[in-house]
């Protein structure tokens, strides 16, 4: 009785769209990440460096969610029910710092 062997070759191009997902990932969240450090590194501390980090923030968050919670792939109404609370999440917080810093010039002025 003979053995045969069976050698399978695998595809070298199985899993290419995978990693090439997984690699645009990558780079968009370097990107961000980076522009990041710029804006912490040159902006001068104010609203504007606070506002940008907010929002910069939730684009990240958002898209991390998006990529590996699969949220990109449900539907339109599940993700505006999570994105419309945060985007007025993001609207209180905002604004409360204006109003603070507001009252902080206001009393100590």
């Amino acid at each position: 009785m003979s053995e045969v062997h069976h050698i399978h070759e695998q595809d070298p191009h199985a899993g290419a769209e995978q990693r090439k997902a997984i690699w645009k990932t990558f780079w968009i969240l370097l990107v961000l990440t980076s522009l990041e450090f710029i804006i912490a590194f040159t902006v001068p501390h104010g609203v504007l460096k606070v506002s940008v980090f907010i929002v910069m923030t939730i684009v990240k968050a958002f898209y991390i969610v998006g990529e590996f919670m699969h949220l990109k792939h449900e539907a339109k109404t599940l993700i505006w029910t999570i994105l419309v609370p945060i985007i007025f999440i993001a609207w209180l917080i905002l604004a409360l710092l204006l109003e603070g810093h507001a009252i902080f010039e206001a009393v100590f002025k």
